[in-house]
């Protein structure tokens, strides 16, 4: 196998030295033959030299021959150099950046199909609250309009956790930059979580001039806005509670900032909030998180372009910020960094 490789290999450069040959046996006709023994000589040597150079490039290329004729075991064999010649150790080299790509490739692949099981397994968890409520309450002879109300809205809140997370796989494809008002994006956020509001006992208070627009895609944004927003109502547990909705003008751009007077994240969990699944040990007092809600919020940031940051205190509240980049800030940062 190994040979019959060489010769389809090199069977161009045989007919080549052929054709050769050919022609140096042509011109010596032409001439007469008048110097029989030149001629033969002409013809030996080259045939010689072409044996000589056909054998050393098949003794070099032997050990690469075996490689790829035999069937790989491992994806690992791929990171066998059995290249000799400047030619094979380039592409021992290339299969080596190759392989090193696929490797990349795969973890990504197999890191998300992780998460989404993952989630899947604490989300049909996370509903067998609700439905379970719910079939106590088909039991009971009255059935309670508000209390039901209140597990369909956490039940919905669910679904759309769910579904962000299946969307963003193809985030690009779905998204939509403009200018978008921020007052009205959070006023609409706090009419669908008013019922939280007022079953809670916690009162917003929206600090936001009417003139502000920031650029966003309004759809994603408003899924962010209102995980901050519920996060910090889940997460006050005292009764006559604010939460502060501030926007203020600044060189970077517009910075966005919900401030809750609850509990507070404590020192060791502030820096894992974003991790996927972390629920850290407020989540553990509720029993409700899935560790999500953050992580998908700054993932939805940092994919349309958009700095989060959190700061907290346990007993004094926790204050999410996140600043919308004025498109002339970026450029001119990216200007300055050019320089």
């Amino acid at each position: 196998m190994v040979l019959q490789l060489f010769i389809k290999e090199h069977f161009p450069y045989l007919l080549f030295q052929l054709l050769m040959t050919l022609f140096l046996m042509l011109l010596f006709w032409l001439d007469g033959f008048r110097n029989a023994d030149t001629a033969v000589y002409a013809i030996v040597m080259t045939i010689i030299l072409t044996a000589t150079f056909l054998l050393t490039r098949f003794v070099l290329r032997y050990s690469f021959y075996q490689k790829i004729l035999q069937k790989p075991v491992k994806m690992e064999d791929a990171l066998q150099r059995n290249g000799k010649t400047p030619e094979m150790v380039q592409a021992d080299r290339y299969m080596i950046d190759l392989y090193k790509l696929y490797q990349q490739e795969v973890h990504s692949l197999y890191s998300s199909q992780n998460r989404h099981l993952q989630f899947m397994n604490q989300w049909v968890h996370q509903m067998k609250t609700p439905v379970s409520v719910l079939e106590l309450m088909l039991q009971g002879d009255e059935l309670d309009r508000k209390s039901i109300q209140e597990e369909v809205d956490r039940m919905k809140q669910q679904l759309d956790i769910v579904l962000v997370n299946a969307r963003l796989d193809t985030f690009e494809s779905d998204m939509q930059i403009e200018m978008v008002p921020l007052k009205e994006i959070v006023t609409e956020v706090i009419s669908e979580n008013k019922r939280l509001f007022i079953t809670n006992h916690v009162f917003p208070s929206v600090s936001i001039d009417e003139g502000i627009k920031v650029p966003t895609d309004r759809k994603w944004i408003l899924f962010a806005i209102n995980q901050l927003i519920t996060n910090a109502i889940k997460y006050t547990f005292e009764e006559n509670k604010k939460i502060f909705l501030t926007a203020e003008m600044t060189e970077e751009g517009v910075l966005f900032s919900v401030t809750d007077e609850g509990i507070g994240i404590p020192a060791s969990d502030l820096k894992r909030v974003t991790d996927a699944f972390f629920t850290g040990e407020n989540g553990r007092k509720t029993g409700e998180s899935t560790g999500m809600g953050l992580y998908l919020t700054n993932e939805i940031c940092e994919r349309l372009g958009h700095d989060m940051s959190i700061s907290s205190e346990v007993g004094e509240g926790t204050t999410v910020s996140i600043l919308f980049n004025n498109p002339e800030h970026i450029e001119r940062s990216g200007l300055n960094g050019n320089r």
